[in-house]
């Protein structure tokens, strides 16, 4: 599969419009859409009629990300739009959480229990195993909806009603529109548990961002920063959400915690952690489909190539970072659950129980049907087919199978064959 078979965005007649006016327009170096620090603020205050942004520890990596979008992304007039509605939103989330825990002083009482993080390469069976571990009536596990519009902080009595949901779907639609295929890639809900990298965004400390646009180097500054006040952010936004809709512990996602255990583990010194694991070899050119399929819908000119080799950086990156951490606290072995992907998919419901062995936790034959329900209500390629090659994204098997080689040889990760 080469790059001329990659899906192509749909892109509408007034979407075609619009970026041929914007073509013509930046040939005389017109931008007519700001993504200026001073231009969203002040347009997230007037819409909000909110300036609190409390802690200022999220400028730097918004300032960072406004600079890649204008010097890296190669954005549309359609995407310009689009990431000015992205950002307008999660400064509006940050400036609405801040004033609700100013009203309310008792949020930021919230006791946060110890949750469950599953962390691991995309593609590596970390959606089949959230959702299973989110089918406990125990668990909570933030939604889309409530973590796409977190104002008002959500309620029990309507978690499952409230109108937000069906807004939220609308949104997902219209994107599965514009992204032909992004379904079969990464299936997305109003209901269904989202992923701690959009939680964390808010703070502009997250990997959600180069998944969407070329923000090279941004993602590069990112990094190597340290992610001591994204996991404040992370830990108060689970405190509004749980206010007035609480669980027993959460359940929560992300690959991007690869990177920052040192960090989690601070903020979060019980938690009970699992690591999935796969070779990295299947996982870059799917995770580069994925990201040249969101991609598109912003730009007219992504190269699959650059895409390939960034995608390359990065997860080396993280999973470096994360062999590195676990060998300097040997400790954490007894306490993190490696698991792979295919115990995971072949065994998801003893999968499962391993889990609740290792951490001591109840596990009810209701909530097990329930599990199985689950898995038989959300097979493999239930939202389509998704094909990939390393090729396509200008990959070598070789390269790749030495550069995850020190990976593969600490976690005993086989290679799968291409």
């Amino acid at each position: 599969m080469d790059a001329r078979h990659l899906p192509q965005p749909f892109r509408p007649l007034p979407i075609r419009s619009m970026n041929f006016f914007g073509r013509g327009l930046s040939r005389v170096g017109v931008k007519p859409i700001a993504l200026s620090e001073a231009a969203l603020t002040g347009a997230a205050a007037r819409q909000t009629g909110l300036s609190d942004y409390g802690a200022e520890s999220f400028r730097p990596g918004f300032r960072r990300l406004l600079q890649s979008l204008e010097e890296d992304a190669k954005l549309t007039l359609f995407g310009r739009f689009f990431a000015q509605r992205q950002l307008l939103e999660l400064l509006s989330h940050r400036l609405r959480l801040v004033d609700w825990r100013k009203r309310h002083p008792e949020i930021a009482q919230e006791k946060v229990a110890p949750p469950i993080f599953v962390l691991g390469l995309p593609r590596t069976g970390t959606t089949l195993l959230y959702g299973l571990l989110a089918e406990d009536p125990a668990a909570r596990a933030p939604l889309s909806w409530e973590i796409d519009e977190p104002d008002p902080p959500p309620e029990t009595a309507t978690y499952l009603t409230d109108p937000r949901i069906e807004r939220t779907e609308k949104r997902f639609e219209q994107l599965r529109q514009l992204a032909p295929g992004f379904q079969a890639i990464h299936p997305i809900g109003s209901l269904m548990p989202q992923e701690c990298i959009v939680l964390m965004a808010s703070e502009f400390m997250s990997i959600r961002f180069e998944m969407t646009f070329d923000v090279a180097g941004y993602q590069s500054w990112m990094l190597d920063q340290d992610m001591t006040d994204a996991y404040r952010f992370h830990h108060d936004f689970l405190q509004h959400l749980q206010w007035r809709c609480p669980g027993e512990h959460w359940v929560l996602k992300s690959p991007g915690h690869l990177g920052a255990l040192d960090a989690l583990i601070e903020r979060y010194p019980d938690a009970m952690i699992i690591q999935t694991h796969r070779d990295p070899g299947r996982v870059i050119p799917s995770v580069s489909s994925l990201e040249y399929t969101m991609r598109m819908v912003c730009s007219d000119d992504v190269d699959p190539h650059r895409l390939g080799a960034q995608q390359m950086k990065v997860w080396q990156t993280l999973l470096d970072d994360c062999v590195a951490t676990r060998a300097r606290r040997p400790e954490l072995d007894a306490r993190i659950l490696d698991l792979h992907f295919d115990s995971i998919v072949s065994d998801p419901q003893g999968t499962v129980r391993k889990v609740y062995e290792h951490f001591d936790l109840p596990l009810t034959p209701a909530t097990e049907a329930r599990m199985k329900a689950f898995v038989t209500d959300n097979p493999r390629e239930k939202h389509g087919v998704h094909r990939y090659g390393l090729e396509s994204f200008g990959l070598d098997a070789a390269e790749v199978e030495s550069t995850f080689a020190s990976y593969r040889e600490r976690f005993g990760v086989a290679l799968e064959p291409y």
